[in-house]
């Protein structure tokens, strides 16, 4: 990973080129921000680059080295990858190289770290992994080595906030006394997790979330979407880079999701009870994950159709056959009912998250619907 890799984020790849340049690298290191804004990818890339041995006069590793190879291969051997895992069968030590496999494939996909693909990669959508304190004692047995290869053995750590109390205690000492050749370089998405002795002894860089503009000329650019989508799928992101990749491979999804939304109004208007209730099984068969997704994509579309209805089209990020349906279907979403239809998708998509049942949710959620939508007429 070289900083050329990644978008934007010029002040923090020129902070971190800086901490090499100068010989003042931390010996601990927080990158924290907002999921889907490149932490890790930038941890990786300053790693990279503290072990690269023929840096550009760009500032940026050479892609080329020895040390380059390996870290493009994610076998550098004085680099260590620390990240949350699920538990093994009860009495078996769990250590994060358990996964190795699952965690090269995670990388290699999805640089900007999307977490619920690594929950499917771990098998168990549901769960809830973390870092266990059986890997803090393999962290310290192999950093009690000396560095093989390179002036430092760095510790790429993703979501301290992760670790278990008992694995953060072991690691304090390490962090708060280390070897004078040991980096731990940390991503965080809830830094106010992190065990607060911990936090302490950080030196923290701030990484915010991407821009709409940002995110749609990265699309555009290295993806060959087209400005149009690259704009509304920018929206629906909300400054993850994570989600936006998601949301760009999931087109054949999301024009299932505006067929399934379409049919719930227009059956809504039409007051078709009996319809409707067969629609709820379409959503039931979604599963739990593709659900909560619908729900959040209907969401979006009312607020767009919101807007719509009271003012300038230019503002909305809407698809063209989104676009096709919403010009006729804005003027019943309007200041009558426009609140309440929101939160009763938010309610529903909270009752999927606590594993509510798919079509008794769905089917509340349409009967509801056939008032919210006469509400609407009625203005």
């Amino acid at each position: 990973m070289k900083f050329s890799d990644i978008p934007g984020h010029e002040d923090v790849k020129n902070h971190l080129r800086a901490l090499v340049d100068n010989d003042r690298i931390p010996h601990a290191l927080l990158l924290e921000g907002p999921s889907g804004s490149a932490k890790f990818a930038l941890a990786r890339a300053f790693a990279n680059y503290i072990h690269c041995t023929d840096r550009t006069p760009e500032g940026d590793s050479c892609g080329k080295c020895p040390a380059c190879l390996q870290h493009a291969k994610f076998n550098h051997i004085d680099t260590f990858y620390s990240y949350p895992v699920l538990k093994k069968k009860s009495g078996q030590v769990t250590i994060s190289d358990d996964y190795a496999p699952e965690w090269r494939q995670y990388l290699h996909d999805s640089p900007f770290m999307d977490f619920d693909y690594w929950l499917s990669l771990l098998g168990n959508t549901n769960g809830q992994p973390v870092i266990y304190v059986d890997e803090a004692a393999e962290l310290l047995r192999r950093l009690n080595l000396t560095a093989r290869q390179s002036k430092y053995k760095i510790v790429l750590l993703w979501l301290p906030e992760r670790l278990q109390e008992a694995a953060a205690n072991k690691l304090l000492k390490l962090i708060e006394e280390p070897h004078s050749d040991t980096l731990f370089i940390m991503s965080s998405d809830n830094p106010r997790s992190i065990l607060p002795t911990i936090y302490s002894r950080t030196q923290r860089i701030s990484v915010r979330r991407y821009s709409d503009d940002e995110i749609s000329d990265t699309l555009v650019s290295k993806y060959a979407v087209s400005p149009d989508a690259a704009l509304s799928i920018a929206t629906l992101a909300e400054g993850n880079m994570s989600a936006a990749l998601r949301l760009m491979d999931s087109g054949k999804r999301n024009q299932k999701f505006l067929d399934l939304f379409m049919q719930l109004m227009r059956l809504a208007w039409l007051r078709k009870v009996g319809d409707l209730r067969k629609w709820s099984d379409e959503i039931a068969d979604l599963g739990r994950e593709g659900a909560i997704r619908f729900y959040d994509y209907c969401s979006h579309m009312v607020r767009e159709n919101f807007i719509l209805n009271i003012g300038d089209w230019r503002l909305n990020a809407l698809s063209k056959e989104e676009m096709e349906f919403s010009s006729r279907f804005s003027p019943f979403i309007n200041v009558v009912n426009v609140e309440t239809i929101s939160a009763t998708l938010d309610s529903a998509r909270n009752d999927m998250l606590l594993n509510g049942n798919a079509k008794i949710i769905a089917f509340d959620l349409a009967v509801k619907m056939i008032l919210l939508i006469k509400r609407g007429q009625e203005k």
